[in-house]
């Protein structure tokens, strides 16, 4: 009996020798493309059971020139490349990571509030130019300022929890009703009350149809004049025009972006020179730890399918029959 097929698509920032390792034990014929084109991918990838993708677009058209393909492994915890409602019409799983880099992207996160909130990014900014004037810059006490978490799953509750004993006071909003597992210490609010009311802004949510654009014109107008906004969940959340123009227009007074819409940024991006945005490449959820963690869950992902039938963390509405010209 032939190997089931595991094809590595792009490699990113991370090596997936361990993942590959661990498929091989377990059984799997292994690829690594490094690739992520379609064209290429369906021509590589043809006989493949599982597909380990970093950032690759997988949607309708790719799983129609797959059909022996059962198992999505995403390498992070999102899966917004992935068209999941096409993947269970075809009877194919998808699976995720979804506690990789919980304490990363939370650190992350309050490193970037702290940063914005003691001005450090401007104050550094003004030095190399030649200025020396801390009273530049409206420089707040942590304990006067209120912080406001919006998505209180793994990695909100984390950062809320990191954050209680530095803020005054921490203030959280979850879109999905009946959140688990709140913290305690956090008061919860309807967004737009906790926009009204909090200095800092960090985002925590999925990309999916009902966030994107989360925080538009309306939504940054509610903010205070002299607020600060965090992002290190994707950038879709946020529509940047509008978000620049409230930079440009002193109704907001910084932002820290992990994300942006399109990932790297143009070179003439506008974003990338704006004087109050403090912006690394998609980096909150690297570490060491997280490396290894990511690369080997989604690996665990696939031998768990191979051994049961059922990846460990699988996402998105549950697999359909297996459609004609996708054999089980």
């Amino acid at each position: 009996m032939s190997r089931p097929v595991a094809v590595y698509t792009d490699v990113t920032e991370l090596d997936p020798a361990p993942g590959v390792a661990l498929l091989e034990q377990a059984g799997f014929e292994v690829r690594v493309l490094d690739e992520s084109d379609p064209d290429r991918v369906a021509a590589l990838a043809a006989d493949a059971s599982v597909l380990l993708i970093g950032y690759s677009v997988v949607d309708a058209a790719l799983l129609d020139r797959l059909p022996q393909l059962r198992l999505v492994c995403t390498q992070s915890a999102g899966v917004d490349t992935v068209d999941l409602a096409a993947a269970a019409a075809r009877g194919v799983q998808v699976a995720h990571v979804p506690d990789g880099a919980t304490d990363d992207v939370a650190g992350h996160a309050l490193a970037m509030a702290l940063a914005l909130v003691r001005g450090l990014p401007f104050l550094d900014r003004q030095v190399r130019e030649g200025q020396w004037d801390g009273t530049s810059e409206p420089l707040r006490r942590l304990s006067s300022v209120r912080l406001g978490v919006v998505g209180m799953g793994r990695i909100g509750r984390r950062l809320a929890t990191m954050a209680l004993p530095l803020f005054g006071e921490v203030v959280g909003h979850d879109p999905v009703p009946g959140t688990q597992h709140w913290p305690d210490g956090v008061r919860s609010a309807s967004f737009d009350d906790l926009l009204a009311e909090v200095d800092v802004l960090s985002l925590h949510l999925p990309l999916t149809d009902g966030t994107r654009s989360l925080l538009g014109a309306p939504q940054l107008a509610r903010m205070r004049p002299d607020a600060l906004l965090v992002n290190v969940s994707r950038g879709g959340l946020v529509d940047h025009d509008a978000l620049l123009a409230a930079l440009d227009d002193g109704r907001l007074a910084g932002a820290a972006l992990d994300v942006l819409p399109v990932e790297p940024p143009p070179a003439d991006s506008v974003v990338l020179r704006h004087p109050r945005v403090l912006l690394t490449p998609h980096a909150a959820y690297l570490s060491p730890d997280s490396a290894a963690a990511y690369v080997r869950t989604q690996a665990e992902n696939a031998v768990a399918w191979r051994d049961t039938g059922r990846a460990l963390h699988v996402v998105g509405p549950a697999p359909g029959p297996v459609a004609s010209g996708h054999p089980g």
